[in-house]
């Protein structure tokens, strides 16, 4: 093709490039592009490629974002995001890019709070425990406000028993007590078997919740914890392999205390669940 051009232009034939562009189907852009000899082996920061090198060893799934805003509210590093994005493609440490299609999506009451303890979101996730328990029951308890994991429980069984335990725990990790709810405090959950039973139903009254059903088949309506669980089995569960469910409960113990107190989030403009809480504190 530029030769075809070039001939033209050896001829001394006037001929306007709008057209010539147009009669040969080529787009002017294409004809005007010069290539541009760069550097292939550009100088990299080495202090910063090492300190990237530790946060992906530690947070494999980390991506772009997240390795900046960890070296950038949790180390102390003032660098620049494209400078952390070039560093990253060059080395070949970016993840895959999820595949976004156009689903449809209805006009749905979101599970946001404004402030913390006005509203909580439970849901329950199934976390294989090697070959002597199986598939084990997760249930967690998170503030639709902060992001904090309040409370969580992990069961043989997906009972409401199960959901009982982690409700009383994220109850008694926050005001030391099971009875006696704030007022306007509710719970958000799925149309299960178990959020509606009985046992759950008469607890949660009893706690001083007031119980919150989604719109069946539309879990967008339950999104942070949805959001939550696939953090946890991105994060947590899958670059794990747990023997037994002892075992599992103490890494998931150890990774929930981390999320709430070192993980930056990028809702809350890369600060931890426990400093967004603090926030509130200090302006009550």
């Amino acid at each position: 093709m530029n030769a075809v051009f070039a001939e033209y232009a050896e001829s001394g034939i006037e001929v306007d490039m709008t057209v010539l562009c147009r009669v040969l189907g080529v787009a002017r852009s294409t004809v005007y592009y010069r290539t541009i000899s760069g550097n292939k082996n550009p100088r990299l920061d080495e202090g910063l490629v090492e300190r990237v090198r530790w946060i992906i060893h530690s947070f494999p799934t980390f991506g772009i974002r997240r390795v900046w805003a960890y070296l950038r509210y949790r180390m102390g590093i003032l660098v620049n995001r494209k400078k952390v994005a070039r560093l990253m493609r060059i080395k070949g440490w970016t993840l895959k890019k999820r595949r976004v299609g156009m689903r449809p999506r209805v006009n749905i009451k979101p599970s946001v709070a404004d402030k913390p303890d006005r509203r909580w979101a439970t849901d329950i996730a199934m976390v294989f425990c090697g070959a002597k328990d199986g598939w084990c029951s997760f249930v967690p308890v998170i503030d639709c406000c902060t992001r904090e994991i309040l409370g969580w429980e992990l069961s043989h069984t997906a009972r409401a028993k199960t959901a009982e335990r982690a409700l009383e725990d994220a109850l008694i990790s926050r005001f030391g007590w099971v009875r006696g709810a704030p007022e306007g405090l509710t719970i958000r959950h799925d149309n299960g078997l178990v959020f509606g039973s009985k046992l759950y139903r008469r607890l949660a009254k009893e706690y001083g919740l007031a119980q919150e059903f989604i719109t069946p088949y539309t879990p967008e309506e339950n999104g942070l914890v949805e959001r939550f669980i696939r953090s946890f089995k991105e994060e947590c569960v899958w670059i794990n392999r747990f023997e037994s469910i002892e075992e599992a409960r103490v890494k998931i113990r150890r990774w929930i205390d981390w999320y709430n107190t070192d993980r930056p989030h990028q809702s809350l403009n890369y600060k931890t669940p426990n400093e967004r809480r603090n926030d509130f504190n200090l302006a009550a």
